[in-house]
């Protein structure tokens, strides 16, 4: 392709000011003639039988229309957090939907729901890793209710086989591997690792869980409206629990104020059931408190590891214990986990066990890079103090170790091209690695690498002309990252118009073009060849027009400015709206100036990441201060640099508060911390300066060469705050989220105090 006119080059998201000044439609500004409000009752213990619900004192608050239970509503058995309405005889976490009220108004609804009594029976419940592996109270004695799939799925992951089984709190067992990974330790000179423990973390959004549902006028139809990452996700979980029709489930996505990979319907199909029920609109926007107890956090995550390498600092074996606390239901984190723990050096003999165990918490889910933080975590500390014994070059030895194309994620299957080593080598040449020898005492440089495989799906586009020359693409998608602004450009440097000529159209389930779930870093790679291919047929069928109008060849025309013209001579021209009017009005002509475009990878685009830290650890109390992080990451080619920028930026920032502040405080099974109060997650305040290092390795299969973006950020600052730690105040930690008096503590055992 020519230089390029708008791809490559930053330009500001096209959303941003109806955001800035307020008018963005989220779900709790949408208003329905006859609104009901909704508030759940949540139950306060993790495990109990319910005796009994008295629901007169609720009824008689003024405005109550129902107090509605698990009898009025549940259609089918539960399997997933998503297909979960009410409790009907049993709860199994504290934050299980037990009863929801509808009224007139919130304050209501709330009132009522302060004054329902429920009986309930407290029961042994599986409150941590070790309970559920004692095996003495199972979560589920009848064995774990099946889904039809993983929502690991969602995300690139892969679910594991559910293989039948005596009911167990071991979910799934899997263990993936190649070679002897005992007869390399064995014959190992250098071996490194320990035990790693990562906290559950919540997604941290801003806008809590809310959707509104409104009745058709079918019996069984109804429209939801909802704050979510994956439409057609939604209809499928809403039809699949209340036993409708996916046809008459109509999903109209709002603006999503924050996802991270925790928005595909957990609330829409219990909202949806009252709706019908009341024949009437509901909304229920969940209270902070309500939402943490409620939805799915990622979940708490060990490591037992072990590296082994030879006399000359050559990675002999990778050997992983990874425990994976998943709640309630199933999810599916041990093949991604795998496939990164054992994918991002070389080595013949890696063995990772990873077992998914069931408790009784609230069901987990996905955030950003789901399990590879955590995992990555426990390697690349290990790796960092197998460098150490090594004395050899942290990012040197990485940098010989890097996989490259052909070799082997964890799961076995290869890596397509990749960038992992071009990061590395960017970070070597940045000033904060070239420096970190200089720094003052008690400051320390910390390297850590990551990465994402990726997911990518099939997707459609519509691509049209309007008579006043807007060009306007009908998408499916769900914008949640600012991905509509790149497609603008597509579309945009296709056509020869400016990209504020260009407007989107995100469809619902009824009228958007099929698009895959904002989830796994896949809508850009996946629905970028759709728009292209949409844009690319409107661009001729406006050559093939011009072509027409001015009895020219084709070859002779160009679209550029809004207006097709003879090359060489300016002053022969048409605007692009004119031709679409003429071929809307010709008898016989062509008609509208309109594409379909379709698009279906056949590989995936995967994203790597150099991370460095900076820190000051305080030598007498412990508390790290964070100086500057640094993130190369291959994106293949940025559509947008901006946007890239600030996606790389936003990981960064969460990786660093999950290992400075983030973590979910569970007390006898009941989350302890469940507000943005004590739930500590850091701020403006907090963030050093956070550069964004943009490696451009072209991708073979991703569009103009782009790969992944939105994982990767997360998915090596916290071992690279760690290790930086480590540097500042030679201490290992092995905790996250980690404080200042964990570190002060390490320090005292290190000098014997």
């Amino acid at each position: 392709m020519s230089a390029r006119t708008h791809l490559g080059r930053p330009r500001k998201i096209i959303d941003g000011l109806e955001k800035l000044v307020g008018r963005a439609p989220y779900v709790a500004d949408q208003w329905l003639p006859g609104l009901l409000h909704a508030r759940p009752v949540l139950s306060p213990y993790p495990h109990a039988r319910i005796r009994g619900i008295d629901r007169t004192a609720a009824l008689a608050v003024p405005g109550v229309h129902s107090v509605l239970l698990g009898a009025d509503l549940n259609v089918k058995p539960m399997h997933s957090r998503p297909s979960l309405l009410l409790a009907e005889d049993l709860v199994v976490f504290a934050g299980q939907p037990v009863a929801l009220i509808l009224a007139d108004t919130e304050a209501q609804a709330a009132d009522a729901a302060a004054l329902l009594d429920v009986d309930y029976e407290v029961l042994d419940a599986v409150e941590d890793a070790e309970a559920a592996l004692a095996g003495g109270t199972l979560v589920w004695p009848q064995g774990v209710p099946k889904a039809d799939g993983g929502m690991a799925g969602l995300h690139g992951g892969e679910a594991g086989a559910q293989v039948a089984r005596e009911p167990s709190n071991v979910d799934e067992d899997r263990t993936f591997g190649r070679g002897d990974v005992d007869a390399a330790l064995a014959g190992a000179a250098f071996t490194a690792g320990g035990s790693f423990r990562v906290a559950g973390v919540h997604q941290g959004y801003l806008e809590p869980h809310a959707v509104a549902a409104q009745p058709g006028a079918r019996p069984g139809e109804v429209t939801v409206y909802t704050s979510t990452q994956g439409q057609y996700v939604v209809r499928s979980e809403v039809a699949g629990a209340l036993g409708l029709r996916e046809r008459d489930v109509h999903v109209v996505p709002l603006t999503v104020g924050g996802g991270f990979g925790a928005k595909y319907g957990i609330m829409d199909a219990l909202v949806a059931a009252a709706a019908l029920h009341a024949r009437q609109p509901v909304r229920l926007v969940l209270t902070r408190s309500e939402d943490m107890l409620t939805t799915m956090p990622a979940p708490a995550i060990d490591v037992t590891l072990r590296l082994g390498a030879d006399a000359d600092g050559t990675l002999t074996a990778v050997d992983a214990d990874v425990r994976i606390e998943n709640g309630a239901f199933r999810f599916g984190h041990g093949g991604i986990i795998a496939t990164m723990l054992g994918g991002l050096y070389r080595c013949e003999n890696v063995r990772i066990r990873t077992r998914e165990l069931l408790l009784n918490r609230a069901p987990v889910g996905a955030y950003r890079a789901p399990g590879v933080p955590q995992a990555l975590f426990a390697l690349e500390s290990a790796v960092d103090d197998l460098t150490r014994q090594l004395g050899a070059d942290p990012l040197e030895w990485r940098l010989r170790h890097a996989v490259q194309a052909g070799d082997p994620m964890g799961t076995g299957r290869p890596w397509p091209d990749i960038g992992l080593r071009d990061c590395l080598e960017a970070a070597r040449a940045h000033p904060l690695w070239q420096g970190r020898r200089d720094l003052p005492a008690h400051e320390g440089v910390g390297l850590a690498v990551g990465g994402w495989p990726g997911a990518f799906s099939p997707a459609g586009a519509v691509c049209r002309v309007d008579t006043d020359g807007t060009v306007r693409l009908h998408v499916g998608s769900v914008d949640i990252s600012g991905v509509h602004s790149s497609m603008v450009l597509i579309a945009a440097e296709t056509l020869g118009v400016d990209p504020d000529q260009v407007e989107i159209v995100q469809g619902t389930t009824d009228s958007g073009p099929y698009a895959p779930n904002s989830g796994g870093s896949q809508v850009t790679i996946s629905l970028s060849g759709a728009v292209l291919d949409a844009s690319t047929q409107v661009r001729d069928q406006l050559l093939d027009l011009a072509a027409r109008h001015f009895e020219a060849h084709r070859d002779d025309l160009e679209l550029t400015g809004g207006q097709a013209l003879v090359r060489g001579i300016p002053d022969r021209a048409i605007p692009i709206g004119k031709l679409a009017a003429q071929a809307q009005r010709a008898p016989g002509g062509p008609g509208p100036v309109v594409a379909e475009g379709r698009a279906a990878l056949k590989a995936g685009a995967p994203g790597f990441i150099a991370h460095l830290v900076h820190v000051r650890v305080d030598p007498d109390t412990g508390a790290v201060t964070l100086r500057r992080s640094v993130a190369a990451q291959d994106v293949g080619f940025a559509l947008n640099p901006l946007l890239v920028e600030g996606q790389i930026q936003g990981g960064s920032a969460q990786a660093l508060g999950l290992g400075l502040l983030e973590g979910l405080d569970y007390a006898g099974g009941t989350l302890a911390n469940p507000n943005f109060l004590e739930y500590a997650f850091p701020t403006s305040t907090d963030m050093p300066p956070l550069e964004a290092l943009l490696v451009q390795r072209p991708s073979e299969h991703g569009p103009f060469g782009a790969r992944i973006v939105g994982e990767p950020p997360i998915t090596a600052g916290a071992a690279a705050l760690a290790n930086a730690v480590r540097e500042a105040a030679g201490v290992r930690v092995t905790e996250l989220p980690f404080t200042p008096e964990a570190v002060w503590r390490l320090r005292q055992a290190q000098s014997g105090d």
